[in-house]
C-alpha cells in the first residue's frame, strides 16, 4: 500500500511531468486565436491553410527577384501560436526542408515585436540588432522551441495537419520575411516566409500579407519612411562600413532589383 505522503509526492511529480510536456510544445488546449474569423480572414473563403497556400502560390508567381525558387510560408496567432504552415512547390523537397522552421521563426518574430501602433518587419531587425545596434542581442532571445519544430512525421510537413500547428515555435529573426498581419489597424499575428534570398522573401511574404487582405496598416508606424509601406524593408547600409544610415535597414541581396518599391501599398 502506497503511504498518503508517497502518494502525493508521486502527484506532484506526475503535475511536474504534465506541466514539463506542455512546454515542451504540447497541443495548446482551446486555442481559438487561430479560426480564419480570429486572423482577420473570411471564413468563407476556406481554412486558414487553404487560404496561406493560395496566397503562397500566387506570390511565387509574381516574384521575380533572388533565385526564383519555391517558398514555405507560417501563420501565427496573437500568441504565437503556429495556425498553419505550407509550401508552393509540387511537395515538400521543392524548397529548401530548413526553411520551414525559418519561415514559423520569422512569423513568430514579426508578431512578437509588433505592435497596433508599430509596424516592424523581420527586415527591419537586421541592423539594430547587430554590435552596436539599438536591439543588439534580441536575436538570441526567445529562442525555436526545437521539439516543436521538429517533431512529427515528416509526411505532413507543410500540409493541414502539420506538427507545428496549434504550437508555440519561438524564434527570433532577423532579415527579410516576416510580417505582421493587420485587420482594421489591428495587430492578428503574422506571417513569415522562407526559401529564397532574404530581400526575396521579403517581397514574397508582402504579397501573401496583400493576397490575404491582412495588410490593412494604413496609418500604423513604421521604419521605412513610406507611409504607405510602414514596414517595407529598407536599404540603406553602407558597404564600406556595414552601417545603417537610419538604423533599420537591410543588407542588399543577389539579384536584387526595384520590386521592393513597387509593392502593394497597405489599406
Amino acid at each position: 500500500m502506497i503511504s498518503k505522503k508517497l502518494a502525493g509526492v508521486l502527484s506532484a511529480a506526475a503535475m511536474t511531468f504534465v506541466a514539463g510536456s506542455v512546454f515542451a510544445g504540447d497541443a495548446v488546449v482551446g486555442n481559438s486565436g487561430c479560426s480564419a474569423a480570429a486572423l482577420g480572414l473570411n471564413p468563407a473563403n476556406g481554412s486558414v491553410y487553404a487560404q496561406l497556400k493560395g496566397a503562397l502560390v500566387s506570390a511565387v508567381a509574381a516574384e521575380g527577384e533572388g533565385l526564383d525558387l519555391q517558398m514555405w510560408a507560417t501563420i501565427v496567432d496573437r500568441d504565437g501560436v503556429v495556425c498553419a504552415v505550407a509550401f508552393s512547390g509540387a511537395d515538400r523537397g521543392a524548397q529548401w526542408p530548413g526553411s520551414r522552421v525559418i519561415s514559423a521563426q520569422k512569423a513568430n518574430t514579426a508578431n512578437a515585436f509588433g505592435l497596433n501602433g508599430l509596424a516592424l518587419s523581420t527586415a527591419n531587425l537586421y541592423s539594430a540588432v547587430q554590435p552596436g545596434g539599438s536591439l543588439y542581442g534580441l536575436q538570441h532571445s526567445n529562442p525555436v522551441d526545437t521539439e516543436v519544430a521538429y517533431r512529427g512525421n515528416p509526411m505532413h510537413y507543410g500540409q493541414a495537419n502539420d506538427p507545428m500547428v496549434g504550437r508555440r515555435i519561438g524564434g527570433v529573426n532577423v532579415f527579410g520575411g516576416g510580417l505582421g498581419l493587420y485587420k482594421g489597424k489591428v495587430i492578428k499575428g503574422a506571417v513569415g516566409v522562407s526559401g529564397d534570398t532574404s530581400c526575396a522573401d521579403h517581397n514574397i511574404g508582402w504579397r501573401v500579407r496583400a493576397n490575404l487582405g491582412l495588410d490593412q496598416l494604413a496609418g500604423v508606424g513604421g521604419v521605412s519612411g513610406d507611409d504607405t509601406r510602414p514596414d517595407n524593408i529598407v536599404f540603406d547600409v553602407d558597404p564600406m562600413t556595414d552601417k545603417s544610415a537610419g538604423g533599420f535597414g537591410h543588407p542588399a541581396c543577389l539579384n536584387l532589383g526595384s520590386n521592393h518599391t513597387s509593392l502593394p501599398t497597405v489599406k
